[in-house]
């Protein structure tokens, strides 16, 4: 798979889980991932926050200032309407190369 293929995954990975669960701070959405994915997928905090940057520098989420239920300071990161329109996009790319490989696993 090409990097860029495993990038868009993350990108995914991200704009879906913060559709689903709102603004969310680096380490909330590395747990989301793990937990809504019973623990197969991992998102290590070297990959997670370049990616939250380039987004963030797409237009994809915007980031702010906030407290954590533990009362530390932390960046939170929400979807812009540009990342809905790109999680959609993101979702339509996936959902070909599932396909795809799906269709190789089944080739006889």
């Amino acid at each position: 798979m090409a990097k860029n293929d495993l990038q868009g995954t993350l990108d995914l990975l991200v704009l879906k889980t913060l559709s689903q669960m709102g603004a969310l701070h680096g380490y909330g959405i590395v747990v989301h991932i793990q937990r809504a994915s019973e623990e197969l997928l991992r998102v290590e905090e070297g990959s997670l926050y370049p990616a939250l940057h380039r987004m963030e520098q797409s237009g994809w989420i915007r980031s702010e200032w906030g407290l954590t239920a533990t009362n530390r300071k932390a960046k939170y990161y929400k979807l812009t309407p540009a990342g809905k329109t790109q999680l959609r996009e993101a979702e339509k790319s996936f959902e070909h190369l599932v396909k795809g490989v799906r269709a190789i696993m089944q080739y006889a």
